[in-house]
């Protein structure tokens, strides 16, 4: 991938908005560059819930590494959340628990814990909604957990997990629903005057018809076209594969099942996605997906780190 530096641009910008009315104003916003890490951990199904598998030390170097401003996870035990926040903690992240918050999915799956999802700041956060998507049937709540940075509170970070399962509940595909629950949520959030970032395993390739409604008709190409949305992933112009990305699995795909030779560029699925509303984005951004590392004596995931950069446009 093209290198992107980091950077924190303090530029203003102006641009009207109506007062009740129809009174104009002056409406500052800053443009800030993001860096944002997300990774699948399989905090359960591949590290027994434990904090001594390498999975956490690699997570949380990793995040250092890479100079993330937010990191996602998903499949993370109650037990690993805490031990990443002291990880990052001794990282020199806010000290406390204002940078982290945690979303469970299902009460007591890692050996009596919480499973769920977890968002983690290098700023502090400010109070987080977690909103339920449709259930798929399988016991647990998938969530959709969003966090507004505490000085900056129309710029969001969101992470979610879409269910894997293709039954028909209520007449339609669960997946379907619970991928139009996450944009939906996203749009009212956007209709707030708030920037969002979401990452997750969406459980959907790019191409998926289930995500023509997320990505932007401004892309357009074999690999990904008849999109009618608003966002961009921030892998979706690797040169590699465009319109997809990088894969971010590593031995099976989503749903368990073999790979196929049917996936474009000759390469494993892409699920995991970082996605920004279009309109929000203010110049030239980047994706990547990781390799597989050997932390746990091998992989530790059966996902990869999926990590991206973008300059946004934020209200004040």
């Amino acid at each position: 991938m093209r290198p992107f530096a980091r950077a924190l641009v303090a530029v203003l910008t102006w641009g009207a908005t109506l007062l009740p009315g129809g009174t104009a104003h002056a409406a500052d916003t800053v443009v800030e560059t993001i860096n944002v890490w997300q990774w699948n951990v399989a905090g359960w199904v591949m590290n027994d819930g434990s904090t001594t598998t390498g999975m956490v030390e690699a997570a949380a170097a990793s995040i250092v590494n890479r100079d993330a401003d937010f990191a996602a996870f998903n499949e993370l035990c109650w037990s690993q959340y805490v031990a990443l926040q002291d990880r990052l903690k001794a990282a020199d992240w806010p000290e406390g628990d204002s940078f982290a918050r945690f979303a469970t999915i299902r009460e007591t799956t890692c050996d009596g814990e919480p499973f769920g999802v977890a968002l983690f700041s290098r700023r502090q956060l400010g109070i987080a909604k977690k909103y339920d998507l449709p259930a798929d049937g399988r016991g647990g709540v998938h969530k959709l957990l969003c966090a507004p940075l505490d000085a900056r509170p129309h710029l969001r970070f969101c992470t979610t997990h879409i269910t894997g399962s293709e039954a028909t509940i209520g007449g339609s595909n669960i997946k379907t629903q619970q991928l139009e629950a996450v944009r939906g949520h996203l749009e009212d959030l956007h209709d707030n005057g708030d920037t969002v970032l979401v990452a997750g395993d969406f459980n959907a390739r790019p191409y998926d018809e289930r995500l023509d409604s997320w990505y932007s008709s401004s892309l357009d190409v074999p690999n990904n076209a008849g999109n009618t949305g608003a966002y961009r992933e921030l892998d979706d112009e690797d040169p590699s594969c465009p319109g997809v990305g990088e894969t971010t699995v590593n031995e099976v795909n989503g749903d368990g099942e073999p790979i196929g030779v049917e996936e474009p560029c000759g390469q494993r699925p892409k699920i995991d996605l970082l996605f920004v509303r279009e309109s929000a984005i203010a110049g030239p951004y980047t994706g990547d997906a990781l390799g597989k590392g050997t932390a746990c004596g091998g992989a530790c995931s059966d996902h990869r780190v999926t990590i991206g950069t973008v300059p946004v446009r934020i209200r004040l």
